[in-house]
């Protein structure tokens, strides 16, 4: 391992620079990244559970500023390798040094605008709109091209997190962006989110955390194979 904790990877890692083609209508796990400052480990994590993910979030709230750029240069190649757009979490400026596919902004977490600006009109730039409609619109008008709802379950990753109702997904429908469902989803209680409209579960304790990762995203992706059997 050299000393920025980037490890040398077999060729499954290494990947052109093209981005992932993005479909205009996603629908799957979005798989968020855990708080882990071993790279090898983060990295043989993620790429055991990423062909059964269609998105892939970086997210790291243990790491140092130089940590997270090379984890996130790691996971951008490994993302590639596997045709899955890497968005960053909360920092558009990394997301544009690196060449993200995108960025996702929590409340207090950057400008929309700006990050649409810095991105450009191709990128993913979502936003947290927890349980707020009305955040989700003005998200929308600002240049995110995707909304976030939840937490719709208790969360161990945010267990302070104001709950959404199911209600949210349905009404943003008229929105015409994807909508993300997150928040203590687990594949037994995500058909009720599927069916009010979610088009993407993220998850990170949900396949993370699991006794046996792989089987947990599986799971997931079966969840949405039961509710849209013919996609």
């Amino acid at each position: 391992m050299v000393a920025s904790g980037l490890p040398a990877f077999s060729h499954s890692a290494r990947a052109s620079s093209v981005p992932a083609t993005i479909p205009p209508r996603p629908r799957g796990l979005y798989l968020i990244t855990p708080d882990d400052t071993d790279t090898t480990r983060l990295l043989a994590r993620v790429e055991a559970v990423l062909p059964h993910a269609c998105w892939l979030q970086y997210r790291n709230k243990r790491a140092d500023a130089r940590l997270r750029e090379a984890q996130a240069i790691a996971l951008l190649a490994l993302a590639r390798a596997h045709h899955v757009p890497l968005l960053i979490n909360d920092d558009a400026t990394l997301a544009a040094r690196i060449g993200a596919d995108g960025v996702h902004l929590g409340e207090d977490d950057g400008d929309l605008a700006q990050a649409r600006a810095s991105l450009g009109p191709a990128a993913l730039v979502g936003a947290s709109c927890y349980d707020d409609i009305t955040r989700a619109r003005r998200a929308v008008d600002a240049g995110a091209n995707h909304v976030a709802f939840g937490a719709f379950h208790p969360s161990t990753t945010k267990p302070g997190a104001r709950r959404a109702d199911p209600e949210l997904l349905a009404q943003a429908a008229a929105l015409g962006v994807p909508r993300v469902a997150i928040g203590g989803i687990t594949p037994d209680n995500a058909r009720a989110l599927l069916d009010a409209g979610a088009d993407l579960i993220a998850v990170v304790g949900g396949v993370f955390d699991a006794p046996d990762p792989i089987a947990a995203a599986r799971a997931y992706r079966a969840a949405f194979e039961r509710a849209h059997p013919s996609s």
